[in-house]
């Protein structure tokens, strides 16, 4: 069969997407203290509303030791820890819906990431209490107790997306926050219920999915969407949290759940495979999900093109990051048949179009883009850049 873009989805769960484009969880540098959505928020992600058919928020930690894993000085990540967030997520929902597409919240928990608490003077949590040399600050142990709770808080967090109208959640288990760190045996070298195995370092994730369908199937329409985000593999060089062989078989007992998605977080492009084979991610994760199980997979899209090509080589659906901050309207641009008019680079007068947040224009107008992979035409904008949290 072939595949185009603008193909009707239906989820397992029988949610209907408009295409095959996503726009992945991206932080916007926009909360406000304690984690609240702002104007500037809402600005993001209301001009964000056709970017793509399946909209998914930036990670949004769901117990109050879960976060903040921003960047000190700038504006804080979104939290969803207890009631007083609901409005926050409201807004947020009923911007990115206004035209129709699906809005996704992601959900997760920070563990050692979660920084800004050591800058507070709190404690930073994590599975195992290693001293990381790239962390400047110690962490404590969870206790199994504490580790429950957690649990529960994922469970608290997804009703909370229910009763404010998302379509779904995604549970957040990549890029080396809380879930992954329970896997990984470099974070987790505990003897427990948790870890001292491959099949005990799988417990955490499968008890957080556990807990998040439980309350899908209780307070949730039929059609809510879960999802859930992986990175394929953690290996820095000699030292290996990881390989796509393990990740293999904790998404194997993962899918058993009834995944509408999974999302994988791939950093060297849509196409990138492991080590030793020659098939890529996408495809192999696809023949452990089976046909009922979406894939996603996100890397270095900018054009109708691109995008095409991995719908047609590698994937279900494709996340277009970068390329829907540079342009906002590029799913709806394709479903009008007007992909050749997407905007592919930034430039100064493309920075107008993009309604960032103040946080997102000074972290893409420094010179290190704060960590983030540059856009395409990055020299162009560092002009503009104001230096309004530099001294943070």
């Amino acid at each position: 069969m072939t595949k185009k873009l603008t193909d009707t989805i239906i989820l397992r769960h029988g949610a209907q997407l408009k295409s095959r484009i996503a726009m992945p969880p991206m932080l916007s540098y926009s909360g406000s203290a304690g984690g609240y959505a702002t104007e500037d928020t809402l600005k993001y992600y209301s001009a964000r509303s056709q970017a793509a058919s399946l909209l998914i928020t930036e990670y949004h930690y769901v117990s109050e030791t879960g976060g903040p894993c921003s960047q000190l000085g700038y504006p804080e990540q979104l939290g969803i820890q207890d009631d007083q967030h609901i409005e926050s997520i409201r807004s947020i929902a009923k911007a990115l819906k206004k035209d129709g597409n699906k809005a996704i919240l992601q959900i997760h928990h920070g563990g050692r990431e979660a920084g800004i608490r050591a800058s507070r003077g709190q404690e930073v949590l994590a599975p195992s209490a290693i001293d990381f040399p790239f962390l400047n600050y110690s962490l404590r142990e969870m206790t199994h107790e504490e580790i429950e709770e957690i649990i529960k808080d994922f469970g608290r967090a997804t009703k909370r997306a229910i009763e404010v109208g998302f379509d779904g959640v995604e549970i957040h288990g990549a890029n080396h926050y809380l879930i992954q760190q329970f896997f990984s045996e470099t974070s987790n070298v505990r003897q427990d219920k948790w870890g001292g195995t491959l099949e005990k370092r799988m417990n955490f994730a499968l008890e957080v999915i556990k807990e998040v369908k439980r309350v899908m199937t209780e307070y949730g329409p039929e059609d809510f969407i879960l999802g859930y985000r992986l990175s394929p593999e953690e290996v820095h060089g000699n030292v290996v949290g990881y390989r796509f062989q393990e990740s293999s078989q904790l998404i194997a007992e993962v899918a058993k759940y009834g995944l509408d998605y999974l999302s994988l977080s791939l950093w060297e492009g849509y196409d990138s495979k492991p080590e030793g084979y020659d098939q890529s991610y996408g495809q192999l994760f696809k023949e452990i999900v089976g046909d009922e199980t979406m894939i996603i997979v996100v890397g270095s899209v900018f054009d109708e093109k691109a995008a095409q090509d991995a719908v047609d080589n590698h994937t279900d659906m494709i996340a277009v990051g970068r390329g829907s901050l540079i342009d906002p309207l590029f799913g709806q641009k394709i479903l009008d048949g007007k992909g050749e008019t997407i905007v592919s680079e930034i430039s100064p007068a493309q920075v107008k179009n993009t309604h960032w947040t103040t946080g997102l224009h000074e972290a893409f107008t420094r010179k290190d883009s704060l960590g983030l992979p540059p856009l395409p035409g990055h020299e162009s904008i560092l002009a503009l850049h104001q230096g309004l949290y530099d001294d943070e």
